[in-house]
């Protein structure tokens, strides 16, 4: 009598291979956005007023960076699944399954209580607020309500990004000034066409997972409008500064120009003469430059 062959168990979201490693848990804080948030706090912290000892600002700058990780964390713990579904983020920690979600959840909860406990113990109870507000926002008004329910999602969304320079500067002198806000602006107009340029690429892998983007639902012409659009308010809002006599001539000299370049580009993006992920990446290069010019107007 033959002997029956077990049924081969096949593997579900449940099952773990038990190889995380702290590599893995670094990923879950989505450490190529981290940078860039670090680097407009950075900034922030620099030309901010305020007399915040040196040590202090590092543990804001820190608290600030930890918060920002937090959030991806939860962002990536709520879409675990639809990640599964998207080439892009397939290789992500969750959906390889090397951390338990459980794992992941705890984890992005304990780094948004200390960043925000860190944050008020090193500046002010009003930058720690202010954190506080940015991780709920991003996790809470964007991942969870209006990611799975708008195509607009972004447009609303992008303030938690635009968010970090507004809280380094409370860290630094809490109260009521123009500059960090002009800054929130920038990266507030600056995240849709940084965005929709990916999505452009990516548009069947979002519709795969069930996440609209403006390529799904309005089509890939209206697309580049949008794009070409919120270039232009991007480049005349990074203008602003000095419209409001906060910076110099060194800065309008290279915002003009970085500004210039981006929206020659956007065009060629709009005529389809160039290529979505090429625009992606000139969109972080100009974010950095604007900012490090921001910088380093403030000291010459």
């Amino acid at each position: 009598m033959r002997k029956s062959i077990p049924p081969k168990k096949t593997k579900t979201f449940s099952s773990y291979t038990n190889e995380a490693k702290p590599i893995d848990y670094f990923q879950l804080l989505k450490p190529r956005v981290m940078f860039l948030v670090i680097f407009t706090a950075l900034i922030s912290i620099i030309i901010a007023p305020g007399n915040l000892h040196p040590y202090l600002k590092l543990l804001s700058l820190l608290a600030i960076a930890i918060g920002s990780g937090a959030a991806g964390c939860l962002n990536m713990w709520y879409e675990r699944f639809t990640d599964m579904l998207m080439v892009r983020t397939a290789t992500r920690p969750l959906p390889k399954k090397l951390i338990q979600a459980e794992n992941a959840l705890a984890f992005g909860s304990i780094l948004s209580v200390a960043s925000i406990i860190l944050l008020g113990m090193a500046s002010n109870i009003w930058s720690a607020l202010w954190l506080t507000f940015t991780i709920f926002f991003y996790v809470i008004i964007y991942t969870i309500i209006l990611k799975p329910r708008t195509s607009y999602n972004i447009i609303i969304g992008g303030a938690a990004g635009a968010l970090p320079p507004v809280i380094a500067w409370q860290a630094v002198a809490p109260g009521w000034y123009l500059m960090p806000w002009l800054m929130f602006a920038i990266i507030f107009f600056w995240t849709p066409p940084h965005f929709w340029s990916l999505s452009l690429l990516k548009a069947k892998e979002y519709e795969k997972a069930n996440i609209p983007v403006l390529p799904n639902t309005h089509g890939e012409a209206s697309t580049r409008k949008y794009i070409l659009l919120y270039t232009l308010l991007t480049v005349l809002t990074s203008l602003s500064p000095v419209y409001f006599g906060l910076l110099g001539n060194f800065y309008i000299i290279t915002a003009s120009i970085a500004g210039a370049v981006l929206f020659y580009y956007a065009c060629r993006l709009y005529m389809n003469k160039f290529g979505p992920m090429n625009f992606f990446y000139l969109t972080i290069f100009y974010l950095f430059w604007i900012f490090l010019s921001i910088a380093i107007d403030n000291f010459i």
